[in-house]
């Protein structure tokens, strides 16, 4: 009897152990297969994170390398506080990215229904949707600069001709139209990429919905209220989040327009750290505006996944 016992538990044991090797055989490759990223990632992320922070409690001024790196707590942050140029820009790079993306949603949204209906060259009709979105910003700013221009742009020249202004013009040179032209083109350019966004979700949504609904007697219209705009909740989420973080992040649309002008009226956020840090050198105040920046687009983003989120 014992040893028919031991016969069976033999076995028993030798798969266990042929397991307990097998499971760790396979913790041992996922971790040297997780190994290269994280330690990409710890290098060109998390370091460099850390290091910006580190500076940002610091005077580091590259054209007065006599004067070291001293330690000056929050002096940074105080300077930001009473430094309008600051306020200015961060002003502006909100209310860009708050209109931009108010009406890049409301086309998005248009583009992405009329993709999804069933019609002919409906690919090329995608494709072309996409096209601006592909396009570099800065050929794309520089080919709208052009169209801007107060000479010999393309939109000073229909204006005219079609008896809507008199006069030409100044689209980068005045404060106001400079900003407005820049919502334009960010819009323009942006719209299309919302409209793919939102075109996945309207294809994830089954048609048996929209059956139902039109057997209770639900016209097109509410089936949009009522179905379509509560189902893409949470596409309306993610698309409004990466496009926060891309507008709160502009820089090259606004330096290929106008270069932060006329003055320092189309600067933004970005291109201010940029300025601070790479023309004025300034390292330590450049940081702190960098680290600004990281927690006001944190923020912005925390509260749309608070307030829009709702789990399926």
């Amino acid at each position: 009897m014992i040893e028919y016992n031991k016969a069976l538990t033999t076995p028993l044991k030798q798969q266990s152990l042929k397991k307990g090797k097998k499971s760790w055989s396979d913790r041992k490759l996922a971790f040297i297969l997780i190994t290269p990223p994280l330690l990409f990632i710890l290098t060109f992320t998390l370091y460099p994170i850390i290091r910006v922070f580190w500076m940002s409690l610091h005077k580091i001024i590259v054209t007065q390398p006599w004067l070291g790196t001293p330690f000056t707590g929050v002096g940074n942050y105080v300077k930001m506080i009473h430094d309008l140029r600051f306020w200015h820009s961060i002003g502006f790079t909100l209310g860009f990215s708050i209109l931009t993306i108010a009406f890049e949603l409301m086309i998005g949204l248009f583009l992405a229904v009329i993709a999804n209906k069933q019609f002919k060259f409906r690919g090329i009709v995608r494709a072309a949707i996409l096209f601006p979105w592909v396009m570099p910003t800065i050929i794309n700013a520089l080919a709208w600069r052009w169209m801007y221009n107060q000479d010999y742009g393309l939109f000073n020249g229909l204006l005219i001709k079609f008896g809507l202004i008199d006069h030409s013009l100044n689209w980068l040179g005045d404060s106001k139209l400079a900003f407005i032209a820049i919502c334009i083109v960010a819009i323009w350019k942006t719209s299309s990429f919302i409209a793919i966004i939102l075109l996945a979700g309207l294809q994830s949504i089954s048609s048996d919905i929209y059956e139902a609904a039109m057997i209770d007697g639900a016209s097109s219209f509410q089936s949009f209220i009522y179905i379509t705009l509560p189902l893409l909740r949470n596409v309306f989420l993610v698309a409004v989040v990466l496009r926060t973080m891309d507008a709160m992040q502009a820089f090259d649309l606004m330096f290929g327009l106008t270069q932060g002008g006329p003055g320092n009226s189309t600067e933004s956020l970005p291109m201010y750290i940029y300025r601070s840090a790479f023309v004025d050198m300034d390292w330590g105040y450049g940081s702190a505006l960098g680290v600004t920046l990281f927690f006001i687009t944190f923020s912005m983003t925390a509260l749309y996944v608070k307030f829009l989120y709702k789990p399926e």
